[in-house]
């Protein structure tokens, strides 16, 4: 007999014989643990008393197996990311697995898949009128409280016109139309650059 079980054994004897609160205090242990060896030996008796494995039923770091492996070779092969991958793999396997993990297997992968190309991004197009004045492009900018600049170029000549205003521009206008300032545009940059307010 183990010297473990013998120990446990003593402890459930004189259980039998005395109350919970002297065994405890005559062999230096816990009522949790002396109620657990009592329960434990009245249900299986003497094979009660030997210690088990307290090794856990799931662990977070078990290792993938092949087949896991192969679920997410097969997803990569459909020029898939990780967050893709994780969400097929919950959605069509109920496998759950973080992405940092699915990264280290895709590095592991051989032959390397090829990398995921992103398409350009379309470059601006400029459309640039040959009319004067068939379209003007407006800015409005807010200069201070109930004070705003209104910027507008048109398309063809670029040619600015600003007005600072003050609440409403058709008000502004009607008053005094000749507080505009009139400028040339330069390429490349925003009206609101251009122009600082009268």
């Amino acid at each position: 007999m183990d010297k473990e079980i013998r120990k446990r054994l003593q402890w459930v004897q004189l259980a039998e014989q005395l109350s919970d609160t002297q065994v405890c205090l005559k062999c230096g242990i816990s009522r949790p643990t002396l109620r657990k060896w009592v329960s434990r030996y009245r249900t299986h008796g003497l094979d009660g008393l030997a210690s088990k494995s307290r090794r856990p039923k799931t662990s977070p770091a078990t290792r993938i197996s092949e087949r896991e492996r192969g679920w997410i070779t097969e997803l990569r092969a459909r020029r898939l990311g990780s967050r893709r991958i994780q969400s097929e793999l919950k959605r069509e396997y109920d496998f759950d697995v973080s992405r940092p993990t699915i990264e280290k297997i895709l590095t592991t992968l051989v032959p390397k898949p090829s990398p995921i190309r992103r398409l350009p991004r379309k470059g601006s197009t400029r459309y640039a009128k040959e009319v004067p004045g068939e379209r003007i492009q407006m800015d409005t900018c807010k200069i201070a409280p109930g004070l705003y600049q209104y910027t507008a170029i048109d398309d063809c000549t670029r040619i600015l016109e600003t007005l600072a205003a003050v609440k409403k521009l058709p008000l502004v206008l009607a008053k005094s139309p000749n507080s505009a300032t009139r400028t040339k545009a330069t390429p490349g940059t925003r009206p609101s650059e251009n122009i600082l307010p009268p």
